[in-house]
């Protein structure tokens, strides 16, 4: 591997990460692309998904450590917000699903549904699941708060993303949407909710890669974790403004256009 391909794979995670365009799924199409495999692109895997959630932690600090204190506040049975405990649950039990079927499932789709075509086959179902998401939310914009209920659906809908090309973000963001939340308030509780998810994954990984072990060419992964936490924080805070003015529309076309590239190259190769 090489520096550049450190710098190229960083950027993709830092990028795709927190869109609704699969940073799984494009990482896959990118690695075929660069032949990194090993104990190199897991490690890649599990320091990138670290740089991420490091990421998304400073930006939203704030309310993080509001969380912190809401928990220390409950613990001394002192009055809390009802607002900032219903989130802070709806946090914890929307990351049951993703966590339990993870657990179940994730050999199994490393092993076998980690392949370009099947990136292509989820792309497209993503852009389907995320017009219908608009197409609801037009008809019926409400602007309603986070529930149990509505934590517990929305990591439900965080649980399709162990599928290669299903986008977490987007299949967040789209599920909140259907279930009433406004695009911000939706895509704000999506970003909240990676935390515990990405960070398990990067420990997972990093377990993972101690039994593998092999040579590892660290100061590349390192260089590449940098380019994504500074990309990540960037599309963070892009993200955010974007989508209080606009649709999921552009990550719709997006979605089939490459699912249309990569099916095509599958078949052709």
């Amino acid at each position: 591997m090489e520096w550049v391909d450190a710098i190229i794979l960083g950027l993709v995670q830092g990028v795709t990460e927190f869109l609704p365009v699969s940073s799984t799924g494009h990482l896959v199409l990118v690695r075929e692309l660069l032949s990194v495999t090993g104990a190199n692109a897991l490690a890649f895997d599990a320091v990138l998904h670290f740089a991420t959630t490091a990421a998304v932690v400073l930006y939203f600090r704030s309310d993080i450590w509001n969380l912190v204190q809401v928990v220390l506040r409950k613990l001394g049975r002192l009055p809390v917000n009802k607002k900032d405990i219903t989130l802070l649950y709806a946090l914890i039990i929307g990351t049951v699903p993703a966590v339990g079927i993870g657990l179940l499932l994730e050999s199994t789709i490393s092993e076998h549904l980690r392949t370009s075509i099947f990136v292509a086959i989820a792309l497209f179902s993503a852009s389907i699941f995320f017009m219908y998401a608009e197409w609801k939310y037009y008809l019926r914009p409400n602007h309603q708060d986070i529930t149990l209920k509505k934590g517990l659906l929305v990591g439900m809908f965080q649980a399709l993303a162990l599928l290669p090309g299903m986008s977490r973000s987007g299949a967040t963001i789209a599920g909140g949407m259907l279930l009433g939340m406004s695009r911000y308030e939706a895509t704000r509780f999506s970003f909240l909710l990676a935390i515990p998810i990405t960070l398990g994954v990067g420990i997972k990984m990093s377990l993972d890669l101690l039994k593998e072990g092999g040579s590892v060419e660290w100061p590349l992964i390192f260089l590449g974790a940098s380019v994504a936490f500074v990309t990540a924080l960037i599309v963070i805070h892009f993200f955010l403004k974007f989508i209080r003015k606009y649709t999921l529309w552009p990550f719709v076309w997006y979605g089939i256009i490459l699912a249309a590239m990569v099916g095509y190259m599958s078949f052709i190769s």
